[in-house]
């Protein structure tokens, strides 16, 4: 199992993270995907039909759906606190696999988390 140290450092090293606004939507449910994002500043909180779900905090990731074929977001993203974001895209998410097989491991099971956190709430 990897730390929350070493899933940020996977991600600090994939690309330049992008900052958000607290309140500062990051996606719509709904709305395509291409990239997952990992928290490296702040808090992002996920809703579904407007009600909060889960709130993620540094070291965690989300919107890993899109990468393994889930086309449409499921859920909406807003950044609850200033957050820092990194993302990573399928061929960038692939390389970090590669060069980390635990970080692909880490990604199922915050995506089996999540969903079955959704289910719970629903």
């Amino acid at each position: 199992m990897l730390s929350a140290v070493e899933t940020i450092s996977i991600f600090q090293k994939q690309t330049e993270p992008k900052v958000f606004a607290s309140g500062e939507v990051i996606f719509e449910e709904g709305q395509p995907g291409d990239v997952m994002y990992g928290v490296l500043e702040g808090e992002v909180k996920i809703s579904v039909n407007g009600k909060v779900i889960e709130t993620i905090k540094a070291g965690d990731v989300f919107g890993t759906g899109a990468l393994i074929g889930i086309n449409n977001r499921t859920y909406t993203a807003t950044a609850k606190t200033d957050c820092k974001l990194a993302f990573l895209d399928e061929q960038r998410f692939l390389f970090a696999v590669q060069e980390t097989p635990m970080f692909a491991l880490e990604v199922m099971r915050s995506y089996s988390q999540r969903l079955s956190n959704l289910e719970h709430q629903l």
